[in-house]
């Protein structure tokens, strides 16, 4: 299995730390974003990594070629201008050679997530895709009928609705910025330069199964904005996190 970790952007939304440091490099009690996403990975088996870079990119590459992998190899896409998460995922193409579904992952969040039984679930069905989803406070939030197969999304601020299937009374939930993919994907896409994988998904969804897995019993964290690093009430359980993936 393979993967790789978005770890490209300006993190605008985590200004000033992020001037002089790429937002994959922040600490949460103590610990760089990055290595935990780097250990967490490998603790399930995963060895080959592609991390694409573009913000203060020398900081990442500098920082995972000193740090202590272990057996895990690791290679960079480097983006001269951002290329959302579609675009990113499609300039990487050529690492997922094996034919096996791989992860995506964003470097900002920190989880207990299974992502044994994350792949499991998404070898059990073969979808596209697999998107790791939980009930939470979210300005936005996917749409799926009641086997969990992607049919539209919605804005809890502006009421915005995109249905791209006739579905009654759909689930409402998040997505939790973790993927499980199949190869075929890749042939799927014309896009090109900058999209977003989300608009991809829902473009497929009538004709493709995109599948959700709910993850509701994990713990899950995201640090993409300046606001979440008001960590105190959590901070024993990402302590707790960090054991069971550090050791």
């Amino acid at each position: 299995m393979k993967a790789m970790i978005l770890a490209a952007g300006k993190g605008t939304r985590m200004k000033p730390l992020t001037d002089d440091k790429p937002k994959a490099l922040l600490e949460i009690c103590g610990v760089p974003l990055l290595k935990h996403q780097i250990l967490y990975l490998g603790y399930y088996g995963i060895k080959e990594i592609i991390v694409n870079v573009h913000h203060h990119a020398d900081q990442i590459i500098d920082f995972i070629n000193n740090m202590n992998k272990g057996d895990i190899h690791i290679k960079y896409s480097h983006e001269k201008e951002l290329l959302d998460t579609g675009g990113g995922l499609s300039k990487a193409r050529r690492f997922f050679d094996d034919g096996k579904p791989f992860v995506l992952i964003a470097s900002d969040i920190i989880t207990d997530l299974d992502l044994s039984d994350l792949y499991g679930y998404h070898l059990l069905h073969n979808p596209v895709a697999t998107l790791a989803v939980r009930h939470r406070k979210s300005t936005r939030e996917l749409l799926f009928d009641s086997n969990y197969n992607l049919c539209g999304w919605h804005h809890n601020i502006t009421g915005e609705t995109l249905m791209v299937r006739d579905v009654r009374d759909p689930v409402k939930i998040a997505f939790s910025a973790i993927h499980v993919i199949d190869p075929v994907f890749f042939s799927l896409i014309p896009e090109k330069g900058s999209f977003s994988l989300t608009d991809v998904y829902l473009r497929l969804a009538p004709h493709w199964e995109i599948k959700g897995y709910e993850h509701n019993h994990s713990h899950w964290f995201e640090f993409g904005r300046i606001d979440n690093l008001e960590i105190r009430k959590n901070e024993e359980i990402i302590r707790r996190i960090y054991e069971k993936y550090h050791i």
